[in-house]
C-alpha cells in the first residue's frame, strides 16, 4: 500500500504542481518587475505614507509635551498671588498653547494699567491701576487663541489630503494593471492564467499601498482634530477665567 511520502514524492516526479516556497518568493520579483507607470504609483504611495507617520509621530510627542506644560501652567496659574510671578515661569512652559494665550493677555493688561496711571496729575497720590477696556484684553485673548490653533492645527492637513487622495491613486495603479493584464490578453490571443496573474498582482499591491496609506492617516486624522477641539475648549476656559481675574482686581 503506498504511503504519503511516496505519493507526494510520485507527483514531483511526475511534474506536479510545484512547492509553495517557490511562488511564495515571487513578490519581491513582482514589485521590482512592475511596469513603469505602477512602480511610480506605489512610490508616490510610499512617500506619502512616510511623511504621514513622520507627521503622526511628531505630533504625538509634542502633544504629550502640550498636555504636560499645560497642566504645570494651569497649576501655577491658579496658585500664583500676582500675573508677574506667572510670567516668571512662562518661558519654560513654552509649549502650551495656554502660556501663549496668558502672555497676550498680560501684555494688554500691563498697557492698559500704565496708560492709566501716567494718565494721572502729577503731585498726586498715584491711583489704583484699572482697566480701560475689557473688551480689549477679551480679543488679545481670542486673537492668541486664533493663534494657537492654527499652531496645533499646522500640519494637521497633510493627513486629511493622504487619507482622501490616496486610495485614487492606488484606485489609478489598479486601473492601469488592469488594462496591462487584457492587452497581453489581447497581444498574445490567451486568457492563460500566466499571461493575466502579473498585471493583475501589480494591481492589487498598488490597491493594498494605497489603503496602507490611507487608513492611518484617517484614524489619526480624526485622533488630532479631536485633541484640537480640546485644547480649544481649554483655551476658552481659561480666556473666562483670566477676564474674570482682571474685572475683579483692576475694574
Amino acid at each position: 500500500m503506498p504511503t504519503p511520502g511516496s505519493i507526494v514524492l510520485a507527483l514531483q516526479l511526475e511534474g506536479g504542481p510545484p512547492p509553495v516556497r517557490a511562488a511564495a518568493g515571487d513578490f519581491a520579483d513582482l514589485i521590482f518587475s512592475a511596469s513603469p507607470i505602477v512602480m511610480v504609483v506605489m512610490a508616490t504611495l510610499l512617500i506619502f505614507s512616510v511623511i504621514s507617520w513622520g507627521i503622526v509621530l511628531f505630533k504625538l510627542w509634542g502633544f504629550r509635551g502640550i498636555e504636560k506644560q499645560s497642566a504645570t501652567f494651569l497649576e501655577v496659574f491658579r496658585k500664583s498671588a500676582k500675573f508677574s510671578e506667572v510670567q516668571a515661569v512662562c518661558p519654560s512652559l513654552a509649549l502650551s498653547p495656554l502660556v501663549g494665550m496668558f502672555q497676550a493677555g498680560y501684555a494688554e493688561l500691563t498697557a492698559q494699567l500704565r496708560l492709566s496711571q501716567a494718565a494721572a496729575s502729577p503731585g498726586t497720590p498715584a491711583p489704583r491701576p484699572t482697566l480701560k477696556s475689557i473688551t480689549a484684553v477679551d480679543r488679545a485673548l481670542l486673537r492668541a487663541s486664533s493663534i494657537e490653533v492654527n499652531k496645533l492645527e499646522k500640519r494637521v492637513t497633510f493627513l486629511a489630503t493622504t487619507a482622501s487622495i490616496t486610495p485614487f491613486i492606488g484606485l489609478f495603479g489598479t486601473v492601469w494593471g488592469i488594462m496591462t493584464a487584457f492587452m497581453n490578453i489581447g497581444s498574445q490571443g490567451s486568457t492563460d492564467l500566466a499571461v493575466v496573474s502579473g498585471p493583475i498582482a501589480e494591481a492589487l499591491i498598488a490597491t493594498a499601498l494605497g489603503l496602507f496609506a490611507a487608513i492611518p492617516a484617517v484614524y489619526f486624522y480624526n485622533h488630532f482634530t479631536s485633541k484640537v477641539k480640546t485644547y480649544a475648549s481649554e483655551m476658552d476656559d481659561f480666556a473666562l477665567e483670566f477676564l474674570n481675574i482682571s474685572e475683579r482686581n483692576f475694574t
